[in-house]
């Protein structure tokens, strides 16, 4: 993939995994990520595999450090010493963007806020990912994507019937991802500013501010008709049957999304092998699905009942109107179309093996981007120092003191 952000140096204060994955999506585009980790903790998601809570992959695979650091460099500073500090001031001087999501009382302490980083170079575009924002009464609190995003952002709640107990997001760092390829986007809108008018912003993103767009149009319907959940009610009483899901020979689902249901009526039925419900009287246009709607989703009921979802896979791919099998995550690892498109990519690990991971969702020029494993814990602060003048003696007296790994 081209190296769309060749050039472009990012220099990242974060821990696990929300704004992190930001720089991971710029380090696929071509920028020169430099994770800044303690010399002795590093990012405390590195030890998640140790505590047991995490399971290490073959070779010792550590996903969750993979994901949102793959691609960058990592260099060991202990910013609360005056060498730590001096080196971390350097390496903003020599860089277009500093990403952190440390909170403010902290960035106070180790004097990275905006006016000390700015300090060291004026033109640096400063970006902060927090829990709940920068401003308002919780700008201090933490928070995790699962309870900030998915509880309080409302996604838990509108999928949610009153009284039950509310299910967990879908899965690890589902709004993380989503917030860092938000954060990679204003980051990139930024860079463009800058590009055109001389001006480095300060870029703002929130796990809570990701959960509430990402419930946008239920939050407006909340606003304009004052219910805080969309209906969700009896599937078999949908207006429109072709908007749902159903049950296949072996338990698994079909997701049918056909909006206009009366262009895409005669094709699907006809297609399943029941062309005579083309012109039934009590089917034959939206008005009467409508007041039929629990006999007709019981008669798709029992088409789609009479064969395994991999019987139907090739007949529904036939159907003009849109329709999706509800897929595993081992599936996708599958899917022709994953495949064909790039959407997975091949890594090998630091201990030669060779895992997949999924790779940002943007692409350029139809190009997948090649991805690198993450690195070890401060693999590259050697590196980096020399790169800013340091010879190994002062590289030497600087370990000896602690300051770096």
């Amino acid at each position: 993939m081209k190296g769309i952000m060749n050039g472009i140096r990012v220099v990242e204060l974060a821990a696990w995994t929300y704004v992190p994955i930001a720089g991971s999506v710029l380090a696929e585009w071509g920028a020169d990520v430099i994770k800044i980790e303690h010399p002795e903790q590093g990012d405390p998601q590195r030890g998640l595999v140790n505590s047991g809570l995490v399971p290490s992959g073959p070779g010792g695979v550590n996903h969750m450090i993979e994901l949102p650091n793959r691609g960058k460099r990592s260099v060991g500073l202990d910013l609360k010493s005056e060498d730590g500090h001096e080196i971390l001031l350097k390496l903003a001087a020599t860089a277009d963007v500093f990403l952190t999501n440390f909170r403010p009382q902290a960035r106070k302490k180790l004097r990275i806020d905006v006016d000390d980083i700015r300090a060291a170079n004026p033109n640096i575009i400063y970006v902060r990912g927090s829990a709940l924002g920068q401003r308002g009464p919780e700008s201090e609190r933490g928070g995790y994507d699962n309870s900030t995003f998915w509880g309080r952002g409302g996604g838990a709640d509108i999928i949610t019937a009153p009284g039950e107990y509310p299910s967990s997001q879908p899965g690890p760092g589902f709004g993380d991802v989503i917030g860092g390829q938000t954060i990679a986007g204003g980051i990139a809108a930024a860079l463009f500013h800058r590009e055109r008018t001389g001006e480095a912003v300060i870029v703002d993103n929130s796990l809570l501010a990701n959960g509430i767009w990402s419930i946008g149009a239920t939050v407006l319907a909340a606003d304009l008709f004052g219910f805080s959940r969309m209906p969700r009610g009896d599937r078999t009483k949908m207006p429109n049957p072709l908007i749902n899901n159903y049950k296949t020979k072996d338990d698994r689902f079909l997701s049918l999304v056909m909006l206009e249901s009366d262009r895409f009526w005669a094709d699907l039925v006809t297609k399943i092998g029941r062309p005579d419900l083309a012109d039934d009287p009590r089917y034959v246009d939206s008005v009467a699905r409508a007041e039929n709607c629990q006999e007709c989703c019981r008669t798709l009921d029992e088409i789609f009942a009479s064969r395994t979802l991999e019987e139907w896979k090739p007949v529904m791919n036939e159907v003009d109107g849109v329709s999706a099998p509800v897929q595993t995550a081992e599936e996708l690892l599958d899917d022709p179309q994953v495949l064909a498109n790039g959407y997975l990519r091949d890594v090998e690990s630091a201990s030669g093996t060779t895992f997949r991971m999924v790779p940002s969702p943007i692409q350029f020029d139809e190009e997948p981007p090649d991805l690198t494993r993450a690195p070890e814990h401060g693999e590259h602060t050697d590196q980096v120092l020399e790169e800013l003048g340091l010879d190994m003696d002062a590289i030497l007296d600087l370990k000896i003191k602690g300051a770096v790994l």
